[in-house]
């Protein structure tokens, strides 16, 4: 089910503290994410930072005037060959999921991702024993490109990641073009 009422923006400095919030209470309640503390306004301050200087989107979903869910799209590897793909990260406010927000977010991510001149995205999804996840991520034309077993372990438990992709805008990478 989609929400008509939210509003889906380019993230602004002032949302980093829902951001913050947010992802605070996967850090502390689940392993959707392998961090185990969770990360200040001001290091959110610095990605977004980091991912804007990139051009990269940087995401979040408004309900009534809250942040209720965010996005973006980040550098998948360090290495330079790497430059044109990108891994998404999505995580939505608890009493925000099962609405339609993820995919409200997904949409214009890819999108934006593509119009930076990135070529494929990855999903990194930990295995929550939830399909939701991976469900979203092939609705939107990504497919399974392998598994990790047993690469993190949080709350007690080891956790496995399933890994997904999806080609962005098909594209020649800048150098390619330019000596063509």
């Amino acid at each position: 089910m989609t929400l008509p009422e939210a509003a889906i923006r380019p993230a602004v400095r002032a949302d980093l503290k829902a951001v913050a919030d947010i992802y605070a209470h996967y850090v502390r309640h689940t392993v959707a994410t392998f961090d185990e503390t969770p990360r200040s306004t001001a290091d959110w301050e610095r990605r977004f930072d980091e991912l804007t200087a990139h051009g990269l989107p940087f995401l979040v979903a408004e309900l009534s005037g809250d942040v209720a869910g965010f996005a973006y799209a980040g550098p998948w590897r360090p290495k330079p060959a790497y430059r044109y793909t990108v891994e998404d990260t999505i995580y939505l406010a608890p009493d925000a999921t099962g609405r339609g927000l993820g995919s409200a977010l997904l949409g214009p991510l890819i999108t934006e991702a593509a119009r930076a001149g990135r070529r494929r995205m990855i999903a990194v999804i930990a295995d929550t024993g939830s399909d939701a996840s991976a469900a979203l991520h092939r609705r939107f034309g990504f497919t399974d490109a392998g598994r990790l077993t047993a690469v993190g372990h949080k709350h007690g438990r080891w956790v496995d990641t399933l890994l997904m992709q999806r080609p962005l805008e098909a594209a020649e990478a800048p150098e390619a073009a330019e000596t063509a």
